[in-house]
């Protein structure tokens, strides 16, 4: 159990921290009309940009790293709590229908597992233990990254996956929203974007959450970009799961390659559906046997794949 004491010390740790800094200028906020509000509120919030600006190099070197050990096999794996741990989870889930990937190969866990996803689970956050065994369940490997994300960047529980992926030898990113933090500390690759005190005072939900959002769509999206998941500014990867994102495929084919609904169509029953396999058949005149070929050869990247057809042809 929690002694006074320790509540004492962590208050005064909290007292230091600038996301959860009291902002006397806002003390009678509920006074104002709701207008006036959500223009604070937008205000606020159009800060947000240019403080993930600031830490655009360190954003750019940690994807490098993240791409590089990901096109050896390595896995992406987000780790945090709260809000952060769900903003994870949310990236992670969203990269399969995106970019085709493997569930596996981006992960996202948040400090007391799926339930807390919707339910606060009490004390998990302030565990390093039990992140380290989450990491070790998943068979954490030097190939693999960690980002540890938390707005205080105090979290044990942050802390502690980063602290031991980085024991394992796997790659480490600390996303916190104070400078100087614990967590940028522990990792390889620190990001500290610094957003400043929040509307409602210590709701890191708010301009802290957007700006982890914005950086975590940078981290797998540039990543995905690295790996050769589109072309271009085309999701030749997405997974056509749906009648929307099957209309979207031939839309990305049609866009990409200029052909008609009919060589469409017939590219997509030669490729089984794949969308990078048939711009690959229509650009590079080859037919789906080949086009499998040829990318697996290139790794998955169809500018490679077009060079290597056009040398067969």
């Amino acid at each position: 159990m929690t002694s006074t004491a320790d509540h004492t010390a962590l208050r005064a740790q909290l007292d230091t921290l600038t996301t959860e800094a009291f902002r006397p200028e806002l003390a009678e906020i509920d006074q104002r009309s709701t207008l006036e509000i959500a223009r604070t509120m937008n205000g606020e919030d159009a800060t947000v940009p240019t403080a993930v600006a600031e830490q655009l190099p360190r954003i750019a070197a940690a994807i490098d790293g993240i791409a590089a050990r990901m096109s050896r096999g390595g896995r992406l794996i987000y780790a945090g709590a709260g809000t952060a741990g769900r903003l994870g989870i949310l990236d992670a889930s969203e990269c399969p229908p995106t970019f085709n990937t493997d569930p596996e190969e981006v992960i996202g866990l948040i400090a007391g597992g799926p339930p807390a996803m919707i339910t606060a689970v009490e004390g998990a956050e302030d565990s390093k233990d039990l992140a380290a065994a989450e990491l070790d369940a998943l068979g954490l490997t030097a190939e693999d990254t960690v980002v540890g994300i938390s707005a205080s960047g105090r979290t044990p529980y942050a802390i502690g996956a980063v602290e031991h992926a980085r024991a394992q030898g796997a790659l480490t990113v600390g996303l916190s929203c104070n400078a100087g933090s614990a967590l940028a500390a522990a990792a390889d690759h620190g990001i500290e974007v610094v957003v400043g005190p929040e509307l409602l005072t210590g709701s890191t939900r708010l301009k802290a959450g957007t700006a982890q959002k914005l950086v975590l769509n940078m981290l797998s999206t540039i990543t995905m970009i690295r790996l050769g998941k589109t072309y271009g500014n085309l999701m030749v990867d997405v997974r056509a799961s749906n009648d929307k994102l099957r209309a979207r495929s031939r839309r990305i084919v049609a866009l990409a390659t200029g052909a008609s609904d009919t060589e469409i169509e017939e590219a997509l029953a030669a490729t089984d559906g794949e969308v990078k396999h048939a711009i690959l058949v229509l650009l590079g005149s080859v037919d789906g046997p080949t086009a499998a070929r040829l990318l697996a050869d290139s790794r998955g990247h169809l500018r490679a794949a077009l060079q290597a057809a056009a040398q067969e042809s």
